[in-house]
C-alpha cells in the first residue's frame, strides 16, 4: 500500500501541512526509558524461538498472553511457560517476561492468588469464548468467574480484557461498544476495587469510557490500530496481513486512539498485541487474525507521535504509564531513536521453523530507527 503524495491533504489518514517537513527536521534524536509492551504474543516452540528476539531488541519487559494450546491456566503452567521463554532468550538478554493466567470458568481463586503472591503471574486475561485466536476455552457464563474476580479485587491483581462480545447477532464492528455496556460495566459495578485494563481498544467509545471511569481502569493501544482503519483491510482488495481482532474500525475511531495515545493521559499505554502467524495460516480461506509489529513498533510509533507534534509524550506511552498502572518500577536503561532523511528498511518477513511471518507494513516511509 503506497502513501499518498506529500502535497495531499492527508497521508495514510494523517493530517498533512506544508510546514510538516520543517517540523520533522527540528528533532533528530530522542532518548527514552527502555519501553514495555503490555500485550504480547510469543506463541511457543519454534515460533517462540524466532520471534522473541524481535521484542527483546527494543523492550525490557512484556506482558505475555496465555492463549497457547492448551492455555496457560494455572500457576504451574505459567511458571513452566516462563521457563521456556527464559531459555529462548538471546545470549546476554535481561528481558523480563511478565506472565498472565487465562481465565476460565474453572479457574481456582486460590491458585490464582498463589500465582500473584509468588510473583509467577501479575495479571489474569479474560477472553470471551470464541472472541479471537485460541479463545475457545474462554468465558461463556460470567457468573461462573465471580469468585475469581472477587479474589482478584481483594489482592489487587489486574484483569486484562479482550473487550468484545461474540453474539452472532452483533455486528463485528460493534462488538467492543456492546462489550462495555453488557459485560464490562456490570463486572466493574459488581466487583468494587477490581483493577481492569481494556486491552487493544479500537473505538472512541472505549476511549471515552476509560476517561469517564476511576483510576482502576486503563487501556492499552496497539501500534497497528494507531495506523490502519478498516479501509486498509478492505478497500481495493482484502489485505490479510492487516486483519486483526478486534478488527480496525472507521477513521474517526483511529483518530480518537491517536489523540488518546499522544495526549499524555496516563490511563493509556502501549500494548502492541504483536501476534505472529505464519503466512500460510494468514492466507487461508479462513485466515488467522493478528498483525506482527514487534520488529518495527518503535519506528512506527515515533512517526505517529511526531506527526502529532507529541514526541515529548512518547516516553510516557511506552515506558511510564503502563509500569505505573501495574505497580512496577520504570526500566533503568534507555533507548535512543534517531531520524534520518533516508527511510529505514525492515525485513518483509521473519523466518521461523514453522514458516515465514510477515512483518507489519505501515504503508508510509519510516524515518526513525532505534540506535544500535
Amino acid at each position: 500500500m503506497e502513501p499518498l503524495p506529500l502535497g495531499a491533504k492527508t497521508r495514510m489518514g494523517f493530517p498533512y501541512s506544508p510546514d510538516f517537513p520543517k517540523a520533522m527536521a527540528m528533532t533528530q534524536t530522542i532518548t527514552l526509558r527502555r519501553p514495555d509492551d503490555f500485550h504480547l504474543h510469543l506463541r511457543d516452540g519454534a515460533m517462540l524461538q524466532a520471534v522473541l528476539p524481535e521484542t527483546t531488541r527494543d523492550f525490557d519487559r512484556a506482558l505475555i498472553m496465555p492463549n497457547l494450546v492448551p492455555p496457560v491456566v494455572t500457576a504451574a503452567q505459567a511458571a513452566a511457560y516462563h521457563a521456556r521463554i527464559i531459555s529462548a532468550l538471546p545470549a546476554g538478554s535481561t528481558f523480563k517476561p511478565l506472565m498472565t493466567l487465562y481465565l476460565t470458568e474453572d479457574t481456582d481463586p486460590a491458585d490464582l492468588a498463589r500465582a500473584h503472591a509468588e510473583g509467577i503471574a501479575i495479571a489474569v486475561k479474560l477472553y470471551p469464548a470464541g472472541a479471537t485466536t485460541n479463545s475457545h476455552s474462554g468465558v461463556h457464563n460470567f457468573d461462573k468467574v465471580r469468585g475469581a474476580l472477587e479474589k482478584m479485587a481483594e489482592i489487587g491483581m489486574p484483569l486484562c480484557t479482550h473487550g468484545e462480545v461474540t453474539d452472532s447477532d452483533i455486528d463485528i464492528f460493534d462488538r467492543e461498544a456492546v462489550f462495555i455496556d453488557r459485560v464490562l460495566e456490570p463486572i466493574r459495578r459488581a466487583t468494587p476495587g477490581l483493577r481492569v485494563v481494556m486491552e487493544h481498544v479500537t473505538t472512541r467509545n472505549a476511549v471515552s469510557y476509560v476517561r469517564s471511569a476511576d483510576a482502576d481502569l486503563a487501556a492499552t493501544i496497539t501500534t497497528h490500530h494507531l495506523i490502519i482503519n478498516r479501509n486498509h483491510i478492505l478497500a481495493g482488495g482484502i489485505k490479510p496481513h492487516y486483519y486483526c481482532l478486534p478488527v480496525a474500525k472507521r477513521e474517526t475511531h483511529r483518530l480518537a486512539l491517536v489523540e488518546a495515545a499522544t495526549s499524555g493521559d496516563a490511563r493509556f499505554f502501549l500494548g502492541t498485541d504483536s501476534a505472529p502467524h505464519t503466512d500460510e495460516n494468514k492466507l487461508l480461506p479462513c485466515g488467522c487474525a493478528g498483525c506482527f509489529t514487534a520488529t518495527n513498533t518503535m519506528s512506527c510509533l515515533a512517526e505517529v507521535f511526531e506527526r502529532e507534534g507529541a514526541l515529548d509524550k512518547l516516553e510516557g506511552f511506552v515506558a511510564l504509564h503502563g509500569a505505573a498502572h501495574y505497580g512496577l518500577p520504570t526500566n533503568s536503561g534507555t533507548l535512543t531513536l534517531v531520524k534520518s532523511d533516508t527511510p529505514v528498511t525492515f525485513p518483509d518477513h521473519i523466518e521461523t521453523g514453522v514458516g515465514p511471518v510477515t512483518v507489519f507494513n505501515p504503508g508510509f516511509p519510516l524515518h526513525w530507527r532505534v540506535q544500535d
